[in-house]
């Protein structure tokens, strides 16, 4: 018993960062869909409204399945842990020299909290 799964053909994939809710038809959103001609204001409507339990300006991975019939699926994937921890530690950027310079240190109830928001 084979079965045959109809497949569509994909176009292309895409990965954006985006705000939590932020999404709109202006840079780097707009560009990045637009060459594949998708529907801009369905997908902002769609990523703010999976997005909405994050907090405003978290940055979110995206990653968005274009096919040739100008349809698109996508999924939310959770911030990145680099992103929690140096807003635990209340830092722009990490060390520069890594091993050899501490710039800030993170306490076993902030990893903790970390833990919690990504499950």
């Amino acid at each position: 018993m084979s079965r045959e799964i109809a497949q569509r053909a994909v176009a292309a994939t895409i990965r954006l960062r985006v705000p939590a809710g932020g999404a709109r038809p202006a840079p780097p959103v707009g560009p990045a869909l637009g060459q594949y001609r998708l529907n801009l204001m369905a997908f902002c409507k769609d990523f703010n409204a999976r997005t909405q339990k994050y907090k405003p300006d978290t940055p979110i991975a995206v990653t968005i399945t274009a096919y040739k019939d100008n349809t698109f699926e996508f999924t939310v994937k959770s911030p990145s842990v680099t992103w929690f921890l140096k807003k635990a530690a209340g830092i722009e950027l990490g060390s520069g020299r890594p091993g050899h310079l501490v710039t800030s240190t993170v306490t076993v109830k902030h990893i903790y909290e970390i833990a919690k928001d990504l499950e």
